[in-house]
């Protein structure tokens, strides 16, 4: 006996043909009857249910998106930078401490987390109290834009 001597012991059956009319048609999965049994039906559109389920806010909401700024502390600082060194947004950037945001320069707040004992020039930058009294305290200059 050979490969292509083996025959099924039973024929396949054959798979019924549904939803064509005639003695075999069934309702192929529709129902009896209705807008939904029919060909070619088209159901009332039902995003327009939802939007009428939400509730009508009055006034104006208008948020203005702006842009958080980057948190650097100044433990971070006195590790990367050296004495008299300018900290801008640019140099925080080339030195790898901060992140392009989508192709800008981002906007730095330095917080006055950690100690700095080195005289750096800030610039371009914004600084919360601590950071300003701490960096002054270490005869460094802050230098608005």
């Amino acid at each position: 006996m050979q490969l292509h001597q083996l025959q099924p012991e039973n024929k396949k059956k054959q798979k019924k043909r549904v939803g064509r009319g005639g003695k075999k048609g069934t309702y192929s999965g529709r129902g009896i009857k209705g807008q939904k049994a029919r060909a070619g039906h088209k159901l009332q559109p039902i995003i327009r249910e939802l939007i009428k389920k939400y509730p009508k806010l009055r006034g104006y909401k208008f948020k203005p998106v702006s842009a958080k700024p980057v948190a650097v502390n100044l433990s971070i600082i006195e590790k990367y930078f050296q004495e008299g060194e300018k900290v801008t947004p640019r140099s925080l950037v080339e030195k790898g401490i901060i992140k392009r945001i989508k192709g800008r320069i981002p906007q730095v707040k330095i917080l006055g987390n950690g100690e700095i004992s080195k005289a750096i020039v800030v610039e371009g930058c914004q600084l919360s109290k601590a950071a300003q009294e701490k960096i002054k305290k270490a005869k460094g200059k802050i230098k608005e834009k």
